[in-house]
C-alpha cells in the first residue's frame, strides 16, 4: 500500500510537469492567432508563476487543514480545468483568467510533496520524483509539436494535455483513501530502506534563531532563484530563439525544446542511481559545470544543430541540481527549520520562474532574442557562484562547531 502511494506521488509530479513547458512551445503560433506582441508570453508566465508563489506560501496551512491527498487531488483538477480554459480561450484576457488557477494548482502540492520526500527519503527518491516531473515537461512540447505540425492547432494540444490531466485526477480520486490509511510514521517504518535517519539537533543553532537568520539560508535562496530562472527561461523562450534567430519552423523548434526537457528527465533518472555513490554537493557542482558548457555552446555562432546539442547538454546539467538542493535542506540547516526553509526555497524558486523569463522578453523586444544565450550563461554562472559560496560557508561552520553538514550518498 505504501509503495503504491509512492507511485501516486510520482504520477502527481507528471501532472506538475505537463503544463510547465507548453506555453513556450505553443507561443510562436499562439502569438500569430491572437496578433499579440512577443512579450505577452512573459506576462502570462508571470501570472502563472505568481499564482504558484501565493499557493506555495499558503501551502502549510492548507496542507494541515485538508491533508496532502485532498490538496493534490484538487490541485491537479484545477490545472486540468485551467488547461481546458486555454483550449476554449477567445482572447488574451481569457488566457490571463485561466493562468491564475493554473498557477494556484501547482504551488501547494509542490511544496507538500517536496518536503515529504526530502524529510523521509534518500536522495535517489527525490531525483526520481523530479524525473517524473521531467516526463511531464518532456511530453508537453512533444504533444504540442504534433498538433502544430499537423492539420490541428495549438488548441488541440492544450485539449489533449487537459484530458491527460483529467485522467490523473481520476486516479487521484480513487486513491484518496490511501492518504488517510498510510501515516507518515508507518510509512517510514515500512520503507526502511528508503528513509533518511533523523539528524541530531544542529550545534550552535539556538532555538531563538529564526530560519532566515540561519547562516547560509540567503545564499541557498539565491541559488534556487537563479536555477529556476534559467530553467524557466529556456522553456519559455527556447522555441522563439530557434524560430527567430535560427530559422527553424515552430513545430521543429518545439520538438527541439522537448529534447531539453528530455535531458533533464533522463539526467534525473540516472542521478537517482549515482546518488548511491556520489553525494549531493558533488552532483550539484558537476551539474552546474555541465550546464554552463551547454550555455556556452548556445552562445557561440555555430550551425543550428549545435543549438540542439546545447539544449540537451544544459538539460542534462540542470538535471541533478534542483532535487539535490531540495534534498540537502535538512542536512544543511537541520530538520528543526527544514519545513519552513523548504517553503522559502520554493517561494524563491517560483520568484525566479516568475520574473526572470519576462525580463528576457523585455530585452528581446527592445534588442533581440539573440540576448537569450547571453542570459543563460550569466544565470548559470551566478548559480555556480552562489552555490560555491554556500559550500564554503557550511565548511567553515563544520570547522568551528564540529557539525557534519554533508549529506553523503548513503545517508
Amino acid at each position: 500500500m505504501a509503495t503504491f502511494l509512492l507511485l501516486v506521488i510520482y504520477l502527481a509530479f507528471i501532472s506538475l510537469g505537463l503544463p510547465d513547458s507548453i506555453l513556450g512551445s505553443a507561443w510562436p503560433v499562439m502569438q500569430l492567432d491572437f496578433d499579440a506582441p512577443l512579450n505577452v508570453a512573459g506576462y502570462l508566465f508571470m501570472i502563472i508563476s505568481g499564482s504558484t508563489i501565493v499557493s506555495s506560501i499558503l501551502s502549510g496551512k492548507v496542507l494541515k487543514r485538508f491533508g496532502t491527498g485532498k490538496v493534490t487531488f484538487i490541485s491537479v483538477l484545477m490545472t486540468a480545468l485551467a488547461l481546458l480554459g486555454f483550449y476554449t480561450s477567445a482572447s488574451i484576457v481569457w488566457l490571463i483568467v485561466c493562468a491564475i488557477p493554473l498557477g494556484l494548482g501547482a504551488g501547494a502540492v509542490d511544496a507538500g510533496l517536496n518536503d515529504y520526500v526530502a524529510t523521509h527519503y534518500k536522495a535517489h527518491h527525490m531525483s526520481w520524483l523530479h524525473c517524473f516531473w521531467g516526463i511531464g515537461a518532456t511530453m508537453g512540447p512533444i504533444i504540442m509539436a504534433q498538433f502544430i505540425s499537423g492539420q490541428s492547432s495549438w488548441r488541440s494540444g492544450y485539449l489533449t494535455i487537459s484530458l491527460i490531466q483529467i485522467g490523473l485526477v481520476v486516479i487521484l480520486l480513487f486513491t484518496l483513501p490511501l492518504w488517510s490509511k498510510v501515516k507518515q510514521k508507518s510509512f517510514s517504518t515500512i520503507q526502511e530502506d528508503s528513509v533518511i535517519a533523523e539528524s541530531p539537533p544542529t550545534k550552535g543553532d539556538p532555538g531563538t534563531v529564526k530560519p532566515l537568520q540561519t547562516k547560509g539560508v540567503k545564499l541557498a535562496l539565491a541559488s534556487f532563484l537563479f536555477y529556476c530562472g534559467v530553467e524557466a527561461m529556456i522553456g519559455l523562450w527556447g522555441s522563439s530563439f530557434l524560430v527567430d534567430l535560427k530559422g527553424l519552423s515552430a513545430a521543429t523548434a518545439a520538438g527541439w525544446v522537448s529534447f531539453y526537457y528530455g535531458g533533464i528527465t533522463v539526467g534525473r533518472f540516472i542521478t537517482g542511481f549515482i546518488t548511491f555513490k556520489i553525494n549531493n554537493r558533488s552532483l550539484i557542482r558537476l551539474g552546474q559545470i555541465i550546464a554552463l558548457l551547454g550555455g556556452i555552446i548556445l552562445f557561440l555562432p555555430l550551425p543550428s544543430i549545435f543549438s540542439l546539442i546545447g539544449f540537451i547538454i544544459v538539460g542534462v546539467g540542470l538535471a541533478p541540481i534542483f532535487p539535490c538542493m531540495l534534498h540537502e535542506t535538512p542536512a544543511r540547516f537541520g530538520k528543526k527549520h527544514s519545513q519552513t526553509i523548504m517553503g522559502y526555497q520554493l517561494a524563491l524558486a517560483y520568484t525566479g520562474t516568475t520574473f526572470v523569463p519576462p525580463l528576457l522578453g523585455f530585452a528581446a523586444s527592445w534588442i533581440s532574442i539573440g540576448t537569450f544565450p547571453v542570459a543563460i550563461v550569466i544565470l548559470i554562472s551566478a548559480l555556480l557562484f552562489s552555490s560555491e559560496r554556500l559550500n564554503k560557508l557550511l565548511d567553515r561552520r563544520v570547522l568551528t562547531s564540529g557539525e557534519d553538514t554533508s549529506n553523503t550518498a548513503m545517508k
